[in-house]
């Protein structure tokens, strides 16, 4: 039993440990870590893993928690702490620094304050689709399934040093870019591959590298790639959704070849979007299938359940529902992070929090046959 191959691609914030602040200093780690796993972000104050295209999503979870391992050993050794979250609660603007690169540059002389504020980090999630026009399908049909994904992964309630009011800020800091959001409906990956020449011919993108919607086929490989999440504390939650993702693209692949002409309201997406952002797993989000709003657990819970024929044919049902459980039953990044400024009124336990996740958020291996990894008690 397996499904298509699965990457995951990990944005990673650095902290200096003593003032907690986010800090410009991503090319010292990365000149000790290895290079073909990790790589430079436009912000100098953050840096991306990758891990290897595999069909297991416990080989994803053992490579996510190795390549941890290792930049956060680095990043030890220079004072540094690593976050795994949409974004930093202590920031100063001033202080930071675009990577040296002139594709880089240019982003920031064509963006400014947009580029100069691009402190977030995500989770993204690569599933292999062969057939480009496929793959173009996929992207807009899955649409529907992107609130409760970002749900999921909510980790950003801080921005420069503020509660935003939301779960996820880093949705609403992202949605500035002109190529961000749900993408629209296109016939075939030649329609697709013009509208981005058109852009690319407008100026207002320099190229197909910033298309940056929510779900889309990847500009190098042959995947449809999920963006919308926020980066995770915790390896658990990645390969949850991984595991989702997957099964969501493999049980859409069917549907399409039934009703090819079908098109989703991007509005109603739009909008469910927001409503996940702003209330990640502790509120309610609009449910995919009735459109209507409903306790956030009952509907990500409707979709596990949902995605069961395909999550058992890959092998996936029983790891993939324990970890949702496992999710419900903890909460929301978001959430813990406001109960540890709530105990003291300190962002840096914020911070100290992100940074602990970060590190002990690894992946615990199934032992004697169970599926189900340990749960771990909130913090």
């Amino acid at each position: 039993m397996t499904g298509p191959a699965i990457g995951v691609e990990e944005e990673f914030h650095i902290v200096d440990t003593g003032t907690r602040h986010l800090v410009p200093r991503s090319g010292l780690l990365l000149e000790a870590l290895p290079k073909d796993r990790f790589t430079k972000e436009l912000q100098r104050a953050a840096v991306e893993s990758h891990t290897l295209p595999v069909h297991d999503l416990r080989e994803v979870a053992r490579d996510l928690a190795g390549l941890r391992a290792v930049m956060i050993a680095v990043a030890e050794d220079l004072g540094l702490g690593v976050v795994a979250a949409g974004s930093a609660p202590l920031t100063d603007l001033k202080q930071m620094r675009v990577t040296p690169d002139p594709r880089y540059e240019q982003i920031v002389d064509d963006y400014q304050l947009l580029a100069r504020e691009q402190l977030i980090c995500a989770t993204q999630v690569h599933v292999e689709v062969g057939d480009p026009d496929l793959a173009i399908a996929i992207s807009h049909r899955l649409a529907p399934w992107l609130a409760p994904m970002l749900a999921l992964s909510c980790s950003s309630p801080y921005w420069l040093g503020e509660d935003t009011g939301y779960a996820s800020y880093r949705t609403l800091v992202w949605r500035r870019w002109p190529t961000a959001g749900p993408m629209a409906k296109f016939e075939s990956a030649a329609e697709y591959e013009g509208m981005l020449e058109e852009l690319i011919r407008s100026g207002v993108i320099s190229d197909a590298g910033m298309a940056y919607f929510d779900i889309r086929p990847s500009a190098h490989v042959p995947t449809v790639e999920l963006r919308i999440c926020d980066s995770c504390t915790r390896v658990d939650d990645i390969v949850l959704i991984a595991g989702l993702f997957r099964a969501l693209v493999v049980r859409e692949c069917p549907a399409i070849r039934r009703d090819p002409d079908s098109e989703v309201q991007l509005e109603p997406v739009r909008a469910a979007t927001w409503q996940a952002a702003r209330s990640g797993m502790e509120g309610e989000l609009v449910d995919p299938v009735e459109g209507v709003r409903g306790p956030a657990a009952s509907v990500i819970e409707r979709m596990v359940a949902g995605l069961r024929p395909q999550l058992e044919e890959a092998g996936d049902w029983e790891l993939v529902s324990a970890l949702a459980r496992d999710a419900l039953g903890r909460g929301s990044s978001a959430e813990r992070q406001r109960r540890a400024f709530a105990r003291r009124g300190s962002l840096a336990d914020v911070v100290d929090l992100l940074v602990a996740e970060t590190a002990i958020g690894g992946w615990d291996e199934p032992v004697d046959g169970d599926t189900r990894p340990p749960c771990r008690p909130a913090a």
